[in-house]
């Protein structure tokens, strides 16, 4: 998933670009003026704004984007805390706000909220499919070809989140943090785990094999 941060601090940045790097493509911008411009002409997955930046009011750049019809998230990070500024930012168009200073994880929650939010609100269809394999989403069905599967509720998720980014590299932090909720490096282990669950019900009884490791980065599905 790709993030814009508007941000003019470059410590800040440099921070940022490490903790986010991880799991995320983070581009970034340390103007308002080329904020903007790049949410124009780009797609992202969530914007991350600073109020406080050289050239334009942060307000003015959410305005702005929502006024060119621009749905993405928009997380402003504020060193303002009451409520009149808060009622602004929503006004203005900002989905969440983010006082400073923040903590890391704070950060991270913040962010993997509104991308869930966005994910299931762009993706409404109850049925998703790849090759011969389809999801139910509501009624929690997953069949490849004629055959049902049986799948535990984690791994139904999992299969789900794969499905929904199919072409895409997804990292085990990724997974981690949309299936499981949880930050645990310790953790990660189950990603893999889960993913053999799903190869022993989903690919084994194939010819076909659909979830692919790429070695050093992740899993993926495709066609």
């Amino acid at each position: 998933m790709k993030l814009l941060l508007i941000e003019d601090d470059k410590e800040t940045v440099a921070t940022l670009k490490e903790e986010l790097g991880k799991d995320y493509i983070l581009e970034t911008s340390f103007t308002g003026a080329d904020g903007e411009y790049r949410a124009e002409i780009d797609e992202y997955d969530l914007m991350i704004l600073d109020l406080g930046l050289p050239d334009k009011d942060g307000l003015e750049i959410c305005r702005k984007v929502r006024k060119n019809g621009i749905k993405v998230p928009i997380l402003v990070l504020t060193g303002e805390d009451d409520l009149n500024a808060k009622v602004s930012l929503r006004e203005a168009g900002a989905d969440d706000y983010l006082t400073k200073p923040f903590t890391f994880s704070e950060l991270k929650a913040r962010i993997r909220a509104l991308l869930r939010r966005q994910h299931y609100q762009t993706f409404a269809s109850d049925i998703l499919s790849i090759e011969d394999l389809t999801l139910d989403i509501n009624k929690k069905i997953a069949k490849r070809g004629m055959r049902i599967i049986s799948l535990r509720r984690k791994e139904f998720y999992l299969l789900e989140y794969l499905i929904r980014n199919a072409g895409t590299v997804l990292s085990r932090g990724m997974i981690m943090d949309h299936v499981w909720n949880s930050e645990s490096d310790s953790l990660t282990n189950i990603v893999d785990v889960h993913i053999k669950y799903l190869r022993d019900q989903i690919d084994r009884p194939f010819d076909k094999k659909l979830i692919k490791t790429v070695h050093g980065l992740g899993y993926k599905i495709e066609a």
